[in-house]
C-alpha cells in the first residue's frame, strides 16, 4: 500500500493559489500549533511563488496577523456575510462608477 501526501499534490497539479483551511485561522490566537502551521503555508507558497488565501477570517485580529504574515488575500464574516449574487453585482457596479 502506498499513502500520498496533500504536499505531492502541490508539485504534481502545479496550482497558482494555495487555501489556509478556517480551522487554523479560527484557533490562531489559541493555539500554538495553528499559528505555526500557517507560517508554514505563507513560507512555502513564497518559495513556490504561489498566492495564498486564507479562509474564515471572523475577527480584526484575524486579519491583522494575516497581514502582518503576509497573507495578501483573504475571505470570511469578518469581510461580509455571504450576499445573493444581484446584491454583489450592483456593489461592483456602484464601486465601478465612483472610481471610473
Amino acid at each position: 500500500m502506498s499513502g500520498h501526501s496533500s504536499l505531492e499534490y502541490v508539485e504534481r497539479l502545479d496550482p497558482d493559489r494555495l487555501k489556509i483551511d478556517q480551522t487554523f485561522i479560527r484557533k490562531l490566537n489559541e493555539d500554538r500549533s495553528s499559528g505555526a502551521i500557517v507560517q508554514a503555508v505563507l513560507t512555502l507558497a513564497r518559495a513556490l511563488d504561489l498566492d495564498v488565501t486564507a479562509e474564515g477570517i471572523e475577527t480584526a485580529e484575524q486579519a491583522e496577523y494575516l497581514r502582518a504574515a503576509g497573507c495578501r488575500y483573504g475571505q470570511g464574516f469578518y469581510f461580509a456575510r455571504p450576499q445573493p449574487r444581484r446584491a454583489i453585482t450592483l456593489a461592483l457596479e456602484a464601486e465601478r462608477l465612483q472610481v471610473g
